[in-house]
């Protein structure tokens, strides 16, 4: 049947909600594009956020490791100090090639990209404008998937030097020798926790009494002294008043945070990690009868569906859990919910990892939460040290935790904090997700040596307990 609209299907934003949906419609036979307004494709997640990111840690950890004796404690402080533009050079390096990589699937796919801003004329009419001009495009369905922006620094403006985001990290022009970080969440721990590996005084603000209080306290607990002995200095329980930026010697700028409490915080430079909010103001949402929230994001039912029954939004746009492998397979949900396939919903049991340095991993529930709802369980722990695999690597102080529910067996959670935690936890993921237990860690053989055997040690532990 000929259709009234120019495409099938269009996604706004090309990060892994906008990238996975745009490809899931083509390979379902439907004409499709993908507008993206960045200098590259991949959104957020590729160009500022998850990428760049994750490499800079790789490229710290690297440096790191050529200049500290091997097996050195964690607070003897590298021999030297690199540049910032010997830490981003890798990390331009994988981005471009992730940008290819993104524009080679979409290619192959069919999928017509279209550069611009785009805003909505009408509830199936989007305006993409850019150095160009102005183009009008319809289409049958839409998938808003434009991400996240940092909410900025409060009273002061962000200039990628004395103060700036996340976003600006991979613009750094030096390193520091002080850092103030305000926000413990997953981005302020990472890179509070990146900075201080290489040396630099770190100090963490927060207005909470903990940071990441959704991960498992023992985890968050043995985090925060691995990033004291790294000399980061916690601060929870505060909020910024004012931030003022002066000019030392050398143009070198100084910069002091005076907190609610009084307190005033001097150092080279601030990164300001205090949440982020959805991209959605140049959208233009009341045009498609579609209103954001205070913090931009967008409501969607479990078809990811909002209050305008053809338009969907998919990834860190609606909110939790913001995480780039939930958000990509939250874009093919919606296109297969678009386009009336059956596709299923995402899985209960999905991981969370913190690339923080030591890096954490979790999967299913922590023990404050089977405290609160009552359920009996047992604990079941390896410490890396255990392990010969540990001990090759050089890390005596990962640990390993597994929780079993008492009554039957079963596997409820896995929460581990060290090198190849990200990795490590798919393993509990599979079994948790296929309704496995006590009973299969007993009776398998992990190869040796790896942290694999971490499985086997925590089980041992929790069945002498259980007895």
């Amino acid at each position: 049947m000929d259709s009234p609209y120019e495409y099938d299907f269009v996604a706004i934003g090309s990060g892994p909600a906008g990238q996975r949906g745009a490809v899931q419609a083509a390979k379902l036979g439907r004409r499709v594009a993908l507008v993206e307004r960045r200098r590259m494709m991949g959104g957020v997640c590729v160009d500022t956020g998850t990428i760049p990111s994750k490499t800079f840690r790789e490229a710290v950890i690297s440096f790191v490791a050529s200049s500290r004796p091997f097996g050195a404690p964690p607070e003897v402080r590298p021999a030297r100090r690199p540049t910032a533009e010997q830490l981003l050079a890798r990390v331009s390096q994988v981005v471009s090639l992730e940008c290819r990589v993104i524009e080679n699937q979409l290619r192959r796919n069919d999928v017509e990209v279209i550069a611009g801003t785009a805003a909505f004329e009408d509830p199936h009419t989007l305006i993409v404008e850019d150095e160009s001009g102005k183009r009008r495009i319809t289409a049958a369905d839409i998938l808003i998937a434009v991400g996240t922006q940092p909410v900025p620094p409060p009273g002061v403006a962000h200039d990628g030097e004395a103060v700036f985001t996340s976003d600006d990290i991979v613009q750094l022009r030096r390193l520091p020798r002080a850092l103030t970080v305000v926000g413990a969440g997953v981005i302020g721990t990472e890179y509070a926790s990146m900075f201080a590996e290489l040396g630099v005084n770190v100090t963490l603000i927060e207005k909470r009494p903990r940071p990441l209080e959704f991960l498992d306290a023992e985890i968050v607990d043995e985090l925060i002294h691995q990033m004291r002995v790294r000399n980061v200095t916690f601060r929870p329980n505060e909020a910024v008043e004012r931030v003022d930026v002066e000019r030392g010697t050398g143009d070198v700028p100084r910069v002091t945070v005076t907190l609610d409490s009084g307190k005033r915080i001097v150092s080279d430079a601030v990164l300001f990690s205090v949440g982020r909010s959805g991209a959605t103001t140049e959208l233009n949402l009341a045009a498609a009868g579609l209103a954001a929230d205070e913090r931009g994001r967008l409501a969607v039912d479990a078809d990811y569906r909002t209050a305008v029954p053809h338009i969907f939004a998919a990834g860190d746009v609606i909110g939790y859990p913001s995480l780039a492998a939930t958000s990509s397979e939250q874009g093919r949900l919606a296109a297969c919910a678009a386009l009336g396939v059956a596709a299923g919903r995402v899985a209960d049991h999905f991981p969370i990892g913190i690339y923080a340095i030591p890096e954490i991993s979790m999967v299913g529930a922590t023990e404050e939460q089977l405290t609160h709802d009552r359920v009996p369980y047992e604990t079941g722990i390896a410490r890396y040290r255990e392990i010969a695999r540990g001990q090759i690597l050089g890390d005596d102080s990962g640990l390993f935790k597994m929780l079993f529910h008492r009554t039957d067996r079963r596997l409820l959670g896995v929460h581990i904090i060290g090198t190849g935690a990200t990795e490590l936890v798919h393993i509990g993921q599979a079994v948790l997700g296929l309704g496995g237990g006590l009973d299969y860690f007993l009776g398998t053989v992990f190869n040796y040596p790896t942290l694999a055997e971490c499985y086997k040690v925590a089980a041992l532990n929790a069945a002498n307990k259980m007895r």
